[in-house]
């Protein structure tokens, strides 16, 4: 089919060209389509601030997926039985998958996936600041699953209608195995829960370390963030940090009941007449610690994946040699 198709593409000398479009054109076409709520595709015209936007989004998000993967790949081998082993490694396995989907999303917008991988290298780019936390206990695991997860979710389902096309479309399968993963956590801390008093209380200690943390993910306030009035004027976010990181504790608070267990915030209330549960101030100066490089884990976290990444250099050499060599014999087959 393509040897017939490919003329397509080749401007015709006799035909007459149509006027090239001014960028106030292009722009106008481009704000009808965010109106419409319409996608943006990687072929159409995009201003150069929401292209470089998404870049350090996705990229940021594809970044979290893979080490996010750390915290928990230490505890395979430790996990309790045979079912919660072949579980993590299920999730652990997902997370990697939701990084190359993202890699994937990110490459449709002109930048090259090692210039991704050597912005987080270099300190760069930056990626979730709750994978820079430590995973002390089993407990850890199932609460990583109930909170952490839980927030990913309450921030990746708007995704799915974020107006960069790729975007959206990976977020949909990203959600689907997100929602598995917060139900094998809770699923995880019920029975310990239902085990014995030394179990109880480590699910408890796990809940008051990441408690706050799971609240920081959704961001700063919406006054300080610097990023979030591009994001929702141009549909890459539909909803605020601060209405995220609200309807977050909203849907929380009674799963938190369930299980039994104390959220460590003496301020945490419902609210009558807002119909909210409200809670205490965060700490933003720990948040902006650890997002600067000065969290328990950071330096480990990045070092992994740089040795990661090195040892693995044979593998890339190879499978760019057997590229190489199979498009050769391809060639002369055909």
């Amino acid at each position: 089919v393509t040897m017939y198709t490919q003329a397509m593409d080749i401007p015709s000398g006799d035909r007459d060209e149509p006027p090239a479009k001014t960028d106030e054109q292009y722009e106008a076409e481009f704000e009808a389509k965010l109106a419409r709520g319409d996608f943006i595709e990687p072929k159409d015209w995009m201003p150069e601030r929401y292209r470089k936007t998404l870049i350090r989004q996705i990229s940021q998000h594809a970044h979290s997926e893979i080490v996010g993967m750390l915290p928990e790949g230490g505890w395979i081998t430790r996990a309790p039985t045979l079912e919660r082993k072949c579980i993590l490694l299920a999730k652990v396995q997902d997370e990697a998958g939701h990084g190359m989907y993202l890699y994937s999303a990110a490459e449709t917008l002109g930048v090259s996936r090692d210039e991704l991988i050597e912005a987080l290298h270099t300190g760069k780019a930056k990626y979730s600041s709750i994978f820079n936390y430590p995973t002390k206990t089993w407990a850890d695991i199932g609460v990583v699953g109930w909170l952490v997860d839980g927030a990913a979710i309450m921030n990746q389902i708007p995704l799915t209608r974020c107006s960069y096309g790729p975007y959206a479309r990976a977020m949909i399968r990203v959600c689907k195995e997100e929602s598995f993963h917060q139900r094998q956590g809770y699923d995880l801390l019920l029975t310990l829960m239902k085990g014995s008093e030394d179990q109880r209380a480590m699910v408890q200690d796990a809940v008051n370390r990441w408690w706050w943390p799971s609240l920081m993910m959704f961001g700063p306030h919406d006054s300080e963030s610097t990023n979030s009035g591009d994001s929702m004027k141009w549909g890459i976010k539909r909803i605020s940090n601060d209405e995220l990181r609200q309807k977050f504790v909203d849907a929380t608070v009674p799963q938190a009941q369930l299980l039994g267990v104390t959220l460590p915030d003496p301020d945490l209330k419902f609210d009558d007449a807002k119909g909210h549960w409200t809670f205490g101030p965060i700490d933003w100066n720990e948040f902006w610690n650890v997002v600067n490089g000065k969290g328990q884990c950071n330096e480990e976290r990045l070092s992994a994946r740089i040795r990661a990444w090195e040892d693995g250099a044979w593998v890339r050499d190879a499978a760019l040699v057997h590229a190489q060599r199979k498009r050769r014999r391809d060639c002369v087959a055909a």
